[in-house]
């Protein structure tokens, strides 16, 4: 994980107030379990004005025109999941409004954490933990034994 650029796109998403919540590895990182990562999973709020927020942020990051074909109609679609893939470097941002039929926005849990200064909205550990379970990726099945190993049974 790039933490110079992470620190500037969260920072940045604050300053929009973009509704968002960070979830994946970065979240896992978050509550204080690191693993390498390349990229950035952001579920955001499934609304015009905050995709809207979301390019701007992304904007006073990254100097790059391609950031205006993130669209509403691709975010709220049948295939709700953009891939942004800054102009340098091989850090990118899996960006999403709905996870299939399991997870939308509305229906993650998500708490403040600081990270490098910024408050930040990221996935619970418990939500971190049923999402990482139910994959069929065993990096995420490790993920969820990690987040059990180190804080206890996150099962309801």
């Amino acid at each position: 994980m790039d933490v110079e650029v992470t620190t500037r796109i969260l920072a940045a998403l604050e300053r929009e107030q973009v509704r968002y919540v960070v979830f994946g590895a970065v979240a896992l990182a978050l509550h204080g379990l690191p693993r390498a990562t390349e990229y950035l999973d952001l579920f955001i709020a499934p609304e015009r004005d905050n995709i809207e927020r979301l390019k701007s942020a992304l904007r006073s990051v990254f100097d790059d025109p391609r950031i205006d074909e993130i669209t509403a109609e691709d975010l709220l679609g049948d295939y709700p999941v953009v891939q942004y893939v800054p102009p340098e470097g091989t850090f990118h941002l899996d960006v999403l409004t709905r996870l299939g039929e399991l997870y939308d926005f509305a229906s993650l849990e998500a708490e403040r954490v600081t990270f490098a200064g910024v408050s930040v909205s990221v996935v619970t550990r418990r939500m971190l933990y049923r999402m990482k379970k139910a994959t069929v990726r065993p990096k995420d099945w490790a993920d969820a034994a990690a987040i059990v190993d180190e804080f206890g049974p996150q099962d309801d």
